[in-house]
């Protein structure tokens, strides 16, 4: 069987304007990799309610989990959590659980649990809470979306929480070999051996090191001897 496939949405005009550079994704591509979920698409969207709604239901059609970063504060800017209520076609209020969790936590902290906060708890209708272990407000699931924190120690909490409910497949594996050779040099070999091997993804990734030109050939499959016998063969034309 087919991976699970899955998108990631990263939101916020910090990640256009280049105010914040985006690690998430990165750590998101490299965790589903290990969990046997593939994941095949990513985009960017401003703050903007409508590009949100719009980014959500076309990437919910499209696969299996949509994972978004950014947007679930206490700001009058944080705004996902409203517009993936109306993606979903959900109502969305103040949900009892969440807002006893982050009274309980602003009391520990004493501070005022203000109308600011309170935002932090508008939950959507029917969606289940994400627990977060760092800063205790919640993101949350709605059918095969998982709204998470775009503060890099929060998403990854967050998604270590995630992971272990959702169903995976055959975790990606890869090999690389590294030859001294441009990829003009020896494209059509490589693409010679992908065709021989069609169950697998082949790559190839040109690097400079110390004036050196050469080429980084990947192989990539869920099949550990499919993968060991495309590298023999690939070591023998290039190694």
């Amino acid at each position: 069987m087919a991976n699970p496939t899955a998108a990631m949405l990263v939101i916020g005009d910090e990640i256009l304007s280049g105010r914040t550079r985006d690690s998430n994704l990165h750590y998101l591509a490299g965790e589903l990799t290990r969990s046997g979920i593939d994941l095949r698409e990513a985009r960017v969207v401003a703050d903007d309610h409508a590009a949100i709604v719009a980014a959500v239901r076309a990437l919910s059609a499209a696969h299996d989990h949509v994972f978004t970063s950014g947007g679930i504060g206490p700001t009058h800017d944080d705004i996902t959590a409203d517009a993936v209520a109306e993606a979903m076609g959900a109502p969305i209020s103040h949900r009892a659980d969440a807002m006893a969790l982050l009274q309980a936590h602003y009391d520990r902290q004493g501070m005022p649990f203000n109308e600011a906060r309170q935002r932090m708890a508008r939950i959507p209708e029917g969606a289940r809470l994400i627990d977060n272990p760092i800063s205790v407000a919640p993101g949350f699931s709605i059918g095969n979306v998982h709204v998470m924190a775009g503060v890099p120690r929060i998403f990854e909490a967050m998604l270590a929480g995630v992971l272990p409910t959702l169903t995976g497949g055959a975790p990606l594996l890869s090999q690389t070999l590294r030859v001294l050779r441009g990829e003009g040099e020896i494209a059509a070999d490589f693409a010679a051996l992908a065709a021989e091997f069609p169950d697998l993804s082949m790559g190839s990734y040109p690097f400079s090191l110390n004036g050196a030109f050469g080429t980084n050939l990947v192989i990539r499959g869920s099949d550990p001897a499919r993968l060991d016998a495309a590298m023999v063969r690939l070591t023998g034309l290039f190694g």
